[in-house]
């Protein structure tokens, strides 16, 4: 009968644990509050770890023990309580040093931006910049140059005036500068320290800096003065989807009626103006650090609305400690500028060997009137009505 007993609380002591196991509401019961093995393969797998439970794990004050007990020097935190509250920036941490950023200490979403900008960020940057090279390469070795159809005339008709030339060559100037400089600092961790080594890269990165942070002021100040002559001129009317109907006679013998500027220049005007003016906005931010915070606000405006929800998106992060607003500003500066320069490539194209006659508007300001009356026939008679309208005046 013993032995019976004795077998019987043998085997209950073995199930105690599973049946304790089974019954434990709280997943982190079994860790003692820490990580489970579900939160470490949802972390290797990129997916959201709910934190909460580590976030409010940061110390209790009331609980400190007295000056005279082993723990008392710590108060009521211990190591891993005060590396938390370091870690999730809600330590109250005091400094000689002042400055909008100098009480974050821990920013774990600077990871995040150290992956996006060496991972993503080139692939995609690299990707976009040479597809795009490459379909103009294949666009020219199928259509070919477009010539002018008819018969020059010699005789030109005046298209652009010195000012705005000067405005035009100073924005195509200084962003050619600026793009150059800015892929030199994008991509010049991973192709060029190989390639010279830490040391040539450090001179050239510095150089490069400092060449692009003053140039920038030059095309800021182009933006506004293309704006200002140009703007008037690229505002859409009826003509323009003519124009797009036609795919502007691109791969078609003959060209649409178009003023001074077709609907495929306004599409580039405007991308221009509204993607300048956003890369000069997010740069002058990185200019002036902690300055113009511009992510934290939008994104509580985006949150407000539920535009991320309606995209299945989880809310925007906000607040935003100022390390993650100059992230999000670096990075969107450098996607718009990526984009633009996509843009820009094509333009250079077709104001050069892709189009005869194209160049000669900005290089001399006049270009042959049958050129003129091909491209924007609507814009000649424009011009020969005022000329008319002068000379009867006269």
């Amino acid at each position: 009968m013993l032995r019976l007993i004795a077998v019987f609380l043998f085997v209950c002591s073995l199930m105690t644990p599973a049946l304790a196991q089974e019954a434990a509401e709280d997943p982190r019961a079994q860790t003692g509050g820490a990580q489970t093995l579900d939160d470490i393969l949802r972390r290797q797998a990129e997916q959201d770890v709910d934190d909460e439970f580590r976030r409010s794990e940061t110390g209790d004050p009331s609980a400190a023990a007295p000056t005279t007990e082993p723990l008392g020097t710590l108060g009521g935190q211990s190591d891993p309580d005060l590396w938390r509250a370091l870690r999730y920036d809600t330590a109250d941490v005091t400094t000689q040093i002042r400055g909008p950023a100098s009480t974050t200490l821990i920013q774990d979403s600077g990871m995040w931006w150290l992956e996006v900008r060496e991972g993503p960020m080139l692939i995609y940057g690299a990707a976009l910049l040479g597809g795009t090279l490459v379909l103009l390469a294949l666009f020219y070795l199928i259509r070919g140059r477009i010539r002018i159809d008819g018969e020059k005339t010699g005789r030109t008709i005046t298209r652009f005036t010195g000012v705005e030339r000067f405005g035009h060559w100073l924005l195509a100037t200084s962003f050619i500068i600026l793009g150059v400089t800015g892929l030199i600092s994008l991509f010049g961790r991973k192709v060029l320290i190989p390639a010279f080594g830490h040391e040539a890269f450090s001179i050239l990165a510095i150089g490069t800096k400092w060449v692009h942070n003053n140039v920038s002021w030059a095309f800021i100040v182009a933006l506004v003065i293309i704006f200002v002559f140009w703007v008037v001129h690229n505002l859409p009317d009826r003509t323009d989807l003519a124009w797009l109907a036609k795919g502007g006679g691109i791969f078609s013998s003959g060209h649409p009626p178009a003023k001074k500027f077709n609907a495929g220049q306004k599409l580039i005007f405007w991308a221009v103006i509204v993607l300048g003016a956003s890369i000069s906005a997010s740069g002058i931010s990185l200019l002036f650090p902690h300055e113009f915070n511009m992510f934290g606000a939008t994104f509580a405006k985006l949150n407000d609305w539920g535009i991320s929800g309606l995209v299945g998106l989880d809310p925007l992060p906000y607040p935003l400690s100022p390390q993650a607003e100059m992230q999000y500003a670096q990075l969107w500066h450098a996607i718009v500028s990526l984009v633009l320069t996509a843009i820009i490539f094509a333009h250079i194209y077709l104001g050069s060997i892709g189009m005869e006659g194209a160049f000669d508007a900005m290089g001399k300001g006049e270009v042959e009137e049958q050129w003129a009356r091909e491209h924007h026939s609507l814009w000649v008679e424009e011009v020969r009505d005022a000329e008319a309208l002068r000379k009867k005046e006269a």
